[in-house]
């Protein structure tokens, strides 16, 4: 039984994990460009020890690997949105509009994989748009975290259904290393560009970067080599509506620790039950399709 649900048991585990991302984006003061910059060179560092010590081998065709890095570029630009989004808004409100991603993924994977939309997922991310229709209509006063936060889940729709692709030639360890060799390459040149090759301005608080150490590790270089190592077995789809998870844990642990900031109205919570009833709604019917 735990060898048939092994995948899944390593997805919902790896869900909870990331469910800890959006607290400690509000928990570093560190600007989001920086924020992202140190993450993504933490979970390499953590990657290339592992590998040292495991003598994994980092070779890959040149083709694939122009494509891999080039995904690794939506993968910044989508931390950045996403962490932007919660110091524009909260943790509560980013992450749920952050599960708008089913639907984009709906929308994608079919024309990725050459297969029909499937009517049951279009329906399910129009509930989720619901949702956040609720949410948008009552919390008016963080539209830009809202828009921020669509388009960081529209962005992890995409690279997602690309690493559905790449995960049937590739390894999941060198998938993940070359997006996040991407995605530091492209932030550093930005960066870079921005601060006029002024590296003091890379400096961040020492408070900021036990933060950081347990976002770099744990939730990116961990997280994200086992949400990309499912996809052997488990669809783009199916990962992306279990992801939408994640707001369960951060939501309450936010309520936790920020009990003022995060306490919201009514259409909130509405727009909330909404769309974890969906995630449920929709493993029901995977379920039943495979029976």
């Amino acid at each position: 039984m735990l060898e048939k649900y092994k995948y899944h048991i390593w997805l919902h585990v790896t869900v909870l994990i990331f469910g800890l991302t959006g607290i400690l984006g509000k928990l570093i003061t560190t600007n989001s460009y920086l924020l992202v910059w140190y993450r993504v060179g933490i979970a390499l560092g953590a990657l290339l020890l592992y590998f040292f010590f495991t003598k994994h081998s980092l070779k890959i065709e040149r083709k694939t690997l122009y494509k891999i890095l080039l995904t690794g570029i939506i993968i910044a630009v989508h931390w950045i949105t996403f962490f932007e989004a919660i110091k524009q808004s909260n943790v509560s409100v980013a992450l749920v509009c952050f599960s708008s991603g089913t639907l984009f993924t709906s929308l994608i994977e079919p024309l990725y994989f050459k297969r029909r939309i499937k009517p049951y997922e279009l329906i399910f991310g129009v509930l989720i748009m619901v949702g956040l229709y609720f949410i948008f209509n009552f919390e008016f006063q963080y539209i830009v975290g809202i828009v921020l936060s669509l388009i960081s889940a529209a962005l992890s729709s995409w690279f997602t259904v690309l690493n559905g692709i790449y995960i049937k030639n590739t390894s999941s360890k060198t998938i993940t290393f070359y997006e996040l060799l991407g995605a530091f390459l492209i932030i550093s040149i930005y960066l870079s560009a921005q601060t006029k090759f002024d590296y003091s301005s890379f400096l961040i608080p020492i408070e900021d970067l036990k933060w950081l150490l347990i976002l770099g590790i744990l939730c990116t270089a961990f997280a994200f080599l086992m949400s990309t190592e499912v996809m052997k077995v488990i669809s783009p789809y199916t990962v992306t509506i279990s992801v939408n998870l994640e707001p369960i844990y951060s939501i309450i642990l936010a309520l936790i620790i920020w009990p003022e900031s995060e306490t919201m109205t009514y259409g909130f919570y509405m727009g909330t039950i909404i769309v974890i009833a969906t995630i449920f709604l929709n493993a029901m019917f995977k379920k039943k399709a495979t029976l």
